[in-house]
């Protein structure tokens, strides 16, 4: 299948990359609207200038019971214990 080598590389380098870092995700903000997640994301990075890749956003799909919703997490590093 054309791309998987380069999907799985990727994979495994976002892999190492969280092993070397310790810490874990916080959950900021949810929201069934993608115009509002959009909305605070932007907003996020231009206040507290984070780096894109501390951002997490979680989509939640839903059926017709439930419908789909985001959440955006950042990234929190744990401290020297």
């Amino acid at each position: 299948m054309p791309g998987q080598q380069k999907r799985k590389r990727s994979r495994e380098r976002a892999h190492r990359r969280a092993a070397a870092v310790r810490g874990h995700w916080e959950p900021l903000f949810s929201t069934q609207v993608h115009a509002e997640m959009k909305e605070y994301v932007g907003r996020l990075c231009a206040e507290r200038e984070l780096d894109p890749e501390c951002v997490r956003i979680d989509q939640f799909c839903g059926r017709l019971t439930h419908p789909t919703s985001y959440r955006v997490s950042v990234f929190v590093p744990e401290g020297p214990a």
